[in-house]
Order: C-alpha cells, then structure tokens, then sequence
C-alpha cells in the first residue's frame, strides 16, 4: 500500500446504529486527507441512534449522510473498493462477512455497546462519550500509522495492537 492515496475505510458493527456510526464522522474528520470512512451493519436498525447524533454534534462531527444501513452495499458491484475493515462489536466479529472485493486488511476494535446501557439520560450519554472516546483514540492512533512503510504483516499487527489499547492503558 502506498501513502499518497486516499483509503477507504468501513467501519462494521451489528445495528449500525450508535458504535459505526460513530467511527465514520471520527475518522472523516481526523483523517480526511488520506481516509474515506464507511459504516455498515450485519443487521441495521435502520436509523441512527439519537444519542449518537445529539454526541456528534455537541462535538461539532459530521454528521450528514449518515444512515443506518446493511453490509451488503459495500460487498456489491459498484460499491467503493475498501483498504480496511474495523469491526467495532463483538457480534460482527464473530459473524460471517460477505466477500469483499480486494482483500481488506480487517481487524477488530471492540468497544461496548453504548446503546445497550439503560439507566438515567445522563449515565446513557456518558456511555455515548465513553465509546466515542475509545473510538478517538484509536482512530488517532490510525491515521498517524505511516501505512505505506508497513508490509501486510506489520499492518495487521499493528492494527491488531490499535484495537487492543483503551483509554486505560
């Protein structure tokens, strides 16, 4: 791979309602000069999650165009040839995906469901703050990767390492 294009990327998750949706106005926002961000679902919900949006834009992230939609748009003819694939959930990694054209280098970003939290609004919209939080850091950390320096191998492993680090650690 070679730095002076640009990438696309989908991010992948069950619903695609709250997590993906999340990575894709992240990383078009920090890496809009080398990346192009997708998200998808396995099963979308079909709309994006409200707290989602409300997050985004406190945060000032993009948030147009965004919809919750199937996987299957970016498996198809015509769809955009993606560089990378990041499960964001559990449940995607674990399904089987379609055949995506290309060969991707996949690896997987684990962050819980802030959508699956119940309590108050409040405990709700931190849970939203703490996924996109996770998310910013991993995504920060992408696309400082000097890709085109990196052999498949390499690539992998340090996507694999990306998607390991927490807010934590």
């Amino acid at each position: 791979m070679t730095q002076d294009r640009l990438y696309n990327v989908l991010f992948l998750c069950t619903g695609n309602s709250a997590r993906s949706i999340l990575a894709e106005s992240l990383l078009n926002r920090l890496g809009s000069e080398r990346f192009h961000a997708f998200s998808a679902g396995s099963h979308p919900k079909g709309k994006v999650h409200p707290l989602a949006l409300k997050l985004l834009n406190e945060e000032g992230l993009p948030t147009v165009g965004l919809r919750s939609k199937s996987w299957d748009e970016y498996a198809a003819p015509g769809a955009p040839r993606i560089d990378f694939i990041f499960t964001v959930c559990d449940n995607a990694a674990a399904e089987v995906c379609p055949i995506w054209p290309g060969r991707p280098t996949t690896s997987h970003w684990g962050i819980p469901d802030p959508a699956a939290v119940e309590g108050t609004e409040a405990e709700r919209a931190d849970a939203f703050r703490t996924a996109l939080q996770e998310l910013k850091m991993r995504i920060e950390r992408f696309v400082n990767l000097q890709i085109g320096s990196l052999d498949e191998r390499a690539l992998k492993k340090k996507l694999d390492e990306i998607g390991q680090t927490s807010a934590e650690t």
